[in-house]
């Protein structure tokens, strides 16, 4: 099993865990759904104050990551097995090239440190990822984001090639973000035709001063986007105020 620690979610390394669980068979989502995390907050999205620089350590990070203990029971860890280099996005317009890039990526773009943690409810999903990226300053954080927030607005459709299992048409459209974090965007993968076509992949970006959180649910159920989010937030915010973020 590969999963790839990529920027944002670790899309590859998700999608790589549900073709390994589902075969080639088309998903079918979580026959008996695993709830996803939550903690009791209040939506916190927010003007960010600018900040930094600041230099963190990837034992902070890893720290501010939500552990497997902080899941609902149900869930299981996955095993890290970095698949750096793999490129299984790709567009034929030049339009779709940023977002291509991005999706591809090992990591955020200027990243200084980044950690992620995957884990699944079971064979059939959820599949969620969560990754820190510390990008030094808030002011990075924001110029990421609108990167990112141009790309998925400029491509609608993207290609997914996993070995073994094909090409796989993916739509891009932008979707109402988790209120949680600083300026938070969210966007979908669904499989409009190929061996996965109906896979829906729900991804959301937000920043936490200098670092930035995404968060990816890939078979997931409504709202378990949200609840992901607003967890990971809650945690990595109060994580982060500790070690002096």
């Amino acid at each position: 099993m590969k999963l790839a620690s990529s920027f944002p979610l670790a899309v590859a390394a998700v999608l790589s865990l549900s073709l390994t669980a589902c075969g080639d068979d088309k998903p079918s989502g979580a026959s008996t759904p695993t709830p996803t995390p939550s903690v009791t907050a209040t939506p916190t999205e927010s003007t960010p104050t600018e900040t930094g620089p600041v230099k963190r350590s990837k034992t902070e990070l890893t720290k501010a990551l939500l552990e497997l203990k902080e899941l609902p029971s149900g869930f299981s860890e996955e095993e890290d097995d970095p698949a750096e280099g793999s490129t299984p996005f790709s567009a034929p317009t030049s339009k779709c090239k940023p977002l291509v890039k991005l999706l591809n990526a090992d990591e955020a773009p200027d990243s200084k440190r980044s950690v992620h943690r995957s884990f699944s409810g079971s064979q059939e999903g959820p599949y969620i990822d969560f990754s820190l990226d510390s990008m030094s300053t808030s002011k990075a954080v924001r110029e990421l984001q609108t990167s990112y927030k141009e790309a998925v607005a400029s491509c609608k459709k993207v290609t997914m090639r996993m070995e073994g299992a094909g090409s796989t048409q993916m739509e891009v459209v932008e979707t109402a973000a988790p209120q949680f974090g600083d300026e938070p965007f969210a966007f979908k993968l669904t499989g409009v035709s190929g061996p996965k076509e109906g896979l829906e992949f729900d991804a959301a970006i937000t920043g936490i001063g200098d670092v930035i959180l995404a968060v990816g649910v890939l078979a997931g159920q409504p709202g378990e986007l949200d609840g992901a989010t607003e967890a990971a937030v809650e945690k990595a915010r109060t994580t982060l105020t500790k070690t002096g973020g």
